[in-house]
């Protein structure tokens, strides 16, 4: 009588035959898709009910925000439109961050909302914390990275997106 070790695995019919290693391949997404979404929601949301934030001058302005980092950015240009309208510019990075975080965690549009996350912490990386030293002390080029796989990716599970695209298969909900 030989002794070993079994190498085949259990697994449940209910789930397609799938182990507990390809359900968490499925949804390994998920956490950076909340993570980002809530994030972007509460950045956008914390920028357009901030008194302060949405001026063109004084402490905690955009606009005095842009005037100090435009020596140090990587494309100055950027910051010289941005700072053409202060206020205007506030609230378009305010209300993309809160259109940005309701598509990522709605997956709506999904791809297309991880774009304008990333490329508003694209805009954001070579203007407001390009001068970071060292570089991983600013957090949007972090963001930006964070973005990508949601660029590639998608949200293919639960997710409207998905819904939607399994109504188009199926031709509609029964």
């Amino acid at each position: 009588m030989t002794h070993g070790m079994r190498m085949d695995t259990h697994t449940s019919h209910l789930n397609g035959g799938r182990d507990w290693r390809d359900n968490a391949s499925r949804y390994a997404l998920l956490p950076l898709r909340l993570f980002l979404g809530i994030t972007f929601i509460y950045a956008g949301l914390d920028k357009l009910t901030d008194s302060a934030f949405m001026k063109e001058t004084g402490a905690g302005s955009v606009g005095d925000m842009m005037r100090a980092v435009r020596d140090s950015s990587a494309v100055p240009a950027l910051v010289d439109l941005a700072l053409k309208n202060p206020p205007g510019f506030g609230y378009a990075i305010a209300l993309g961050e809160v259109a940005v975080g309701i598509g990522t965690l709605l997956g709506l549009l999904a791809r297309l909302a991880a774009l304008g996350g990333a490329l508003i912490s694209l805009s954001l990386w070579l203007t407001v914390s390009w001068a970071s030293d060292p570089y991983y002390y600013g957090n949007d080029l972090a963001y930006l990275m964070a973005w990508i796989p949601l660029v590639l990716a998608g949200a293919p599970l639960l997710s409207l997106d998905a819904a939607l695209r399994a109504r188009r298969r199926t031709g509609g909900y029964r």
